[in-house]
């Protein structure tokens, strides 16, 4: 039986027992068979989505509560264009009179191809593998520049202010109990204090509000949780087009990459991986090592002065948050990459370089 579809779009969790079963006649809008049965899918909070088998095949229903007609629309003309032209992306099913949303007492329905596979963390990928992905989504955006409307080139892209993240992190520790609190309460302060140094530290490095970049509709959310993969190691889906956005090509590259390949402890990013990511995206959507670097530089800057998960961390359910594992690994990456700024500069960057370029034999991610 192929795997389960994402609380977004069709992803990662199992169906379980339906305790909110699809509205009456809603499937026969579709061209589909009579369903031999249906099972809601684990969906987060204030979410339904249920897999529904019928004859022709399995296929994943997502409700919306308030459906934003026009942008998904587009989504919607998007992914069916890039599903067209041969890339690992499913299209909404039509309805019988053409429309992919479907809308029943107020709400909207999008009715998906159930996909199989399963998903593989960054880590988990061979650096082949690695370089293979990053064409894939260089092959996305050299197919996303050519069928969707130009993007204004001059993009504001505002910069977080260290002053600001600063005054936030002090705000966190003016409440956290001194020589009365708990071993967690001294090691949450602990953490804060270093977060606040190294905005001391640092606040002469951030970036410029406006930068020369190539802009253009993004993913928006490339990461290991919307990919999906076949036993060969394929990607046979991207997963997560709710997130379809603009905004730099090089800011979604650096991103993937240091979501993909965080270690998620003191050990940072795989630096070999990236470059073999990168290197991948070069093959099919060229940029410059300039972007590359510049976009280094913004997404190490917004994780320093992102200290939300700090506050979570402390601030969340028993003192946890929601996921205590990856907000320490988020802290982690940014305490390794600001000890590593100019490392870091310079491995995202290396595959644009002409001696890595012409000998990629001999770079250490392909030893």
């Amino acid at each position: 039986m192929p795997t389960s579809q994402s609380a977004d779009t069709p992803g990662a969790h199992a169906p379980r027992a339906d305790t909110g079963a699809v509205p009456p006649r809603l499937l026969k809008r579709w061209e589909i068979g009579a369903p031999a049965g249906t099972g809601r899918v684990d969906a987060g909070p204030g979410r339904r989505c249920w897999r529904v088998d019928t004859a022709d095949g399995a296929f994943f229903l997502r409700e919306y509560a308030e459906p934003d007609r026009r942008r998904m629309r587009f989504q919607h003309a998007v992914t069916t264009a890039l599903d067209e032209a041969g890339l690992p992306v499913l299209a909404p099913v039509p309805a019988r009179g053409g429309r992919t949303l479907v809308t029943a007492s107020g709400r909207g329905y999008v009715l998906y191809p159930w996909v199989g596979g399963r998903g593989r963390g960054g880590l988990e990928l061979t650096f082949g593998q690695c370089e293979a992905l990053g064409e894939l989504l260089g092959r996305l955006h050299a197919a996303l520049d050519g069928l969707t409307p130009p993007v204004q080139q001059s993009l504001l892209v505002p910069t977080p202010r260290a002053g600001d993240a600063a005054a936030a992190v002090d705000a966190t520790l003016g409440d956290i109990p001194g020589d009365g609190g708990t071993d967690f309460d001294a090691l949450t302060a602990r953490r804060l204090r270093e977060r606040r140094e190294l905005l001391t530290e640092f606040a002469g490095h951030q970036p410029p509000e406006i930068e020369v970049t190539t802009v253009g509709h993004l993913h928006g959310s490339f990461d290991s949780a919307h990919l999906r993969y076949g036993g060969s190691g394929n990607v046979t889906a991207v997963l997560g087009w709710d997130g379809l956005t603009t905004g730099p090509v090089a800011g979604e590259v650096v991103r993937a990459a240091a979501r993909l390949f965080a270690c998620g402890d003191e050990r940072g990013l795989d630096l070999d991986r990236v470059q073999a990511f990168v290197r991948g995206h070069r093959s099919a959507f060229p940029l410059d090592a300039g972007q590359i670097q510049s976009a280094v530089h913004r997404e190490w800057w917004e994780r320093l002065c992102d200290v939300a998960p700090l506050r979570h961390r402390y601030l969340g359910e028993d003192g946890a948050g929601e996921d205590g594992a990856g907000e320490r690994g988020s802290a982690a990456l940014v305490t390794w990459w600001s000890a590593q700024l100019d490392r870091t500069l310079d491995a995202f960057a290396a595959p644009y370089t002409d001696v890595y370029a012409d000998t990629p034999g001999d770079s250490p991610a392909f030893g």
